[in-house]
């Protein structure tokens, strides 16, 4: 095995431009851990977060940091009391330690779980945060078959995910989004609103005399004055972005963190390989266009995922 691997980085918060690919040693796996080579890793809108440094007081990082924690590849070295594992095992999971867009990275075996054959590589790497997300956020408002549910960025990252989860428990969805994605959210079941001036009396058009019963936000406060606006009770909204006035209104804010039991990542993946769920992939990057990659997610018109092919 080469003794050097590459990886992203980063010295100082910063916008992209702080991003750079460099050598580095190659990973050895500790009591537990395996060490991937990297087929795809995931970019996520917490990437951009935790490096721009605007959420230091709570996830604050040492310099200089790798990024990112979605993955998919090969085992290819296993360390002390691992069992399950074995080289040339292909897998998909996620890191504790942000560090999976790189070429190999360590990873806790108990993050990982096998990648079916008929997952693409794009698919598989890009599969945690978005699928433990929507997967909490479902969770926390107990949708019941034949309720409406309202989502907002219905066509992006975690939306497009969450929406089908949704969909397939039998939850009239209605998807706020641009009208670009008008028609891929009517093919997966879900009911188009387009966003904008007006939104809240073409939401109550579409519930109809039933009204709406859960809203989920997934991109700005103001949805949350929306919900509140139609009428919807706190404990039936939840946010995976506005956390302070989440609390004010007394609304949910469950994150992946509420979900990244390895049972249900077992469980996300085979949403993947039955079918029930698909994750369309938007982009592709090379491992040293990264910041490329980065300037197409932070435009937050993405349908879907982005992937980096190191």
């Amino acid at each position: 095995m080469n003794r050097t691997a590459q990886a992203v980085r980063f010295d100082r918060y910063g916008d992209r431009d702080v991003l750079y690919v460099t050598d580095v040693p190659m990973p050895e796996p500790g009591p537990g851990e395996v060490v991937v080579e990297v087929r795809a890793a995931g970019i996520n809108p917490f990437d951009t977060m935790i490096r721009s440094g605007v959420i230091r007081d709570l996830f604050p990082v040492d310099f200089p940091s790798g990024q990112g924690s979605d993955l998919a590849g090969v085992v290819v070295a296993v360390g002390a009391g691992v069992d399950g594992l074995a080289v040339g095992d292909e897998v998909l999971g996620w890191t504790p330690v942000a560090g999976a867009q790189a070429t190999h990275a360590a990873v806790p075996a108990d993050r990982l779980v096998a990648k079916p054959p008929q997952v693409s590589w794009e698919v598989a790497g890009s599969l945690h945060m978005v699928g433990a997300t929507a997967y909490a956020a479902v969770r926390a408002v107990t949708p019941q078959p034949g309720e409406t549910v309202a989502v907002s960025a219905a066509a992006g990252g975690v939306g497009s995910f969450l929406v089908q989860i949704l969909t397939a428990r039998g939850v009239r969805v209605l998807g706020i989004a641009s009208s670009a994605n008008a028609e891929w959210l009517d093919k997966h079941g879900v009911i188009p609103v387009p966003y904008g001036e007006g939104l809240r009396e073409r939401l109550q058009q579409a519930a109809g005399a039933g009204g709406i019963d859960a809203f989920i936000d997934l991109y700005a406060p103001e949805y949350l004055d929306l919900a509140v606006a139609l009428g919807i009770k706190p404990d039936r909204i939840q946010t995976t972005v506005a956390m302070e006035r989440a609390a004010e209104i007394g609304a949910k804010t469950d994150g992946r963190h509420n979900a990244t039991a390895r049972e249900i990542l077992v469980e996300l993946v085979d949403l993947i390989a039955s079918g029930t769920v698909d994750i369309p992939i938007s982009a592709t990057y090379p491992l040293d266009r990264v910041a490329d990659a980065f300037a197409e997610l932070e435009q937050r018109h993405t349908r879907g995922k982005i992937v980096l092919i190191p």
